[in-house]
């Protein structure tokens, strides 16, 4: 009975989930399992990845067979390195202490990279903002510029009418006083 790390597939249409399981080789990919040791989230931006790590390791040094995505995941989380260097303890080829030393170094420079990626992905959500923010201000002030020269273009226009207003009332008013000027002239 070969037994298989692989994953079961949950969540909605397009939104799948994951979970990570140990399971016969004959069960379907949804069917029955033996042990879920974790989840994956393809969803999120990195990866969110859940494992239960001793649990993982276990299985893998009784000879149980990951799939290829599984392997990957159980490399990211390093499963799988932890494996090789216990089987070079039991080769004598590496003391505990330094399999332990190696082991800590390989995930302080993993937690580096993955803060690193998280870091870069937050900078580069905090410069696109501020680039759409800069480009709504300019469309803000091009419209305000448009308003600014609309308006003094109507008070132009309204000034320019209010004085050919004021020119009529006063050639108006001009000329009934030479329409009386006339009028007594003739009598």
């Amino acid at each position: 009975m070969p037994v298989k790390i692989r994953l079961t597939r949950q969540g909605r249409k397009s939104q799948p989930f994951y979970h990570i399981v140990i399971a016969d080789g004959r069960a379907p990919r949804d069917g029955r399992y033996i042990e879920r040791i974790g989840s994956y989230n393809p969803n999120t931006n990195p990866a969110t990845i859940e494992l239960n790590f001793d649990s993982a390791l276990t299985w893998v040094q009784n000879g149980a067979q990951p799939t290829e995505t599984a392997r990957a995941i159980l490399s990211y989380k390093g499963v799988l390195l932890k494996n090789h260097l216990q089987k070079g303890v039991k080769k004598g080829a590496l003391t505990q202490e330094q399999a332990d030393a190696k082991f800590a170094a390989w995930l302080t420079g993993k937690d580096q990279k993955i803060q690193a990626k998280i870091d870069g992905l937050l900078n580069k959500k905090e410069s696109e903002k501020a680039s759409r923010f800069k480009a709504e201000t300019k469309v803000n002030e091009e419209r305000a510029a448009a308003l600014a020269k609309k308006k003094s273009e109507l008070a132009a226009q309204l000034a320019k009418a209010s004085k050919q207003g004021e020119a009529e009332e006063v050639s108006e008013s001009v000329e009934p006083a030479n329409e009386s000027e006339e009028n007594t002239n003739q009598e």
